[in-house]
């Protein structure tokens, strides 16, 4: 078993092809792509963390049929800015596990200081759809699709993004030393 993470996969919204200047000409082409992307790398024994924007949809039927039961391994959803269909769920706002000695935490949103972030943890993303890029300080990634070539994260893959960022700025033995 393995951990990804991804976010704004926006399934069903056309407008974000425009908004995002997405290479796909229709919104059954970008649905199509992002299915086939997340299904090359991820097998049934995986788990899928979605930070949020999974889908535009309200109905839980719909998103479930078209495309929560297309994709391959078991899903996490985390709430994002578009993801009604997720309200009568109980939906988290923030995700938080440990991964080989590793904390992540991940949330629809980039924040400055988020939990364990002064000893090292890492805070994953979405919503900003790469455009934060320049504000990201210390162990930060915006995993959503836009940003990493309409493809899921696995871990390992961001444990090697992660080495060559800096430290986060509130890491204790920064403060305490």
């Amino acid at each position: 078993m393995a951990y990804f993470f991804t976010s704004d996969e926006h399934f069903g919204h056309k407008n974000i092809i425009k908004y995002c200047n997405r290479p796909f000409s229709s919104v059954e082409e970008m649905d199509e792509t992002l299915i086939d992307n997340f299904n090359s790398k991820i097998s049934d024994d995986d788990v899928t963390v979605h930070l949020g924007d999974f889908c535009l949809y309200k109905s839980v039927n719909r998103v479930e049929t078209n495309y929560i039961d297309r994709l391959n391994g078991e899903h996490i959803f985390i709430m994002g800015s578009h993801d009604k269909w997720l309200s009568n769920l109980n939906p988290k706002s923030i995700f938080e596990c440990q991964i080989d000695n590793t904390y992540i935490v991940g949330c629809h949103y980039l924040m400055k200081i988020w939990p364990l972030s002064h000893y090292g943890s890492w805070l994953l993303f979405g919503h900003s759809h790469g455009a934060s890029n320049n504000l990201i300080e210390g162990k930060q990634h915006d995993v959503g699709v836009d940003n990493n070539n309409y493809y899921p994260l696995s871990f390992n893959e961001i444990k090697e993004i992660m080495s060559s960022k800096p430290d986060n700025l509130n890491l204790a033995n920064k403060i305490f030393d």
